[in-house]
């Protein structure tokens, strides 16, 4: 006997989801001569030997076309005190002319993609392969440097649809 299951709500998906406490983090890259940025949650460490992470990027999001071009990127961290920096790399349709001249950052040293200064880590990555994943793509990279700040603060994380810190 064959049994139909109902497809499941993409409401309850996502409230179930929200329940699901994650960093908050801003992924850069470098395309062209243009500093893109982004506001993600959806990154994980995939491999130890070599050293690989991934990050997961909406189709429609003007990055998906940058990082894919550039081949390279950056992951910063992002500490609790950062909420804005955090809303402001989240914002649809902000300019992307000078959009890292509010965040202060400095130059990874093995990419070039740019490093959010005060963040709790920052990994620079390229990347070695792309999968499509509905409507986003999951880019892996290998990790070719990482930078880990003596400080560290309350992280920045994202809960039940809103940031919190977590300590």
């Amino acid at each position: 006997m064959t049994t139909t299951v109902p497809p499941t709500d993409v409401g309850d998906y996502r409230r179930a989801m929200a329940r699901f406490a994650t960093g908050v983090t801003i992924v850069t890259t470098l395309a062209g001569e243009h500093h893109h940025a982004m506001t993600a949650n959806a990154l994980c460490s995939v491999s130890l030997e070599p050293l690989l992470m991934l990050v997961s990027v909406e189709r429609d999001a003007r990055f998906h076309d940058a990082v894919l071009e550039s081949q390279v990127w950056g992951v910063s961290v992002l500490p609790a005190e950062a909420r804005s920096t955090a809303d402001w790399f989240a914002t649809r349709g902000r300019p992307l002319h000078g959009q890292l001249d509010r965040v202060p950052h400095s130059i990874a040293p093995v990419t070039g993609v740019a490093w959010l200064d005060g963040a709790l880590s920052n990994f620079e990555c390229r990347t070695t392969d792309v999968h499509p994943a509905g409507d986003h793509s999951i880019v892996v990279g290998e990790v070719a440097s990482v930078h880990v700040p003596d400080h560290l603060g309350k992280a920045l994380i994202y809960y039940r649809g809103r940031y919190e810190a977590l300590t």
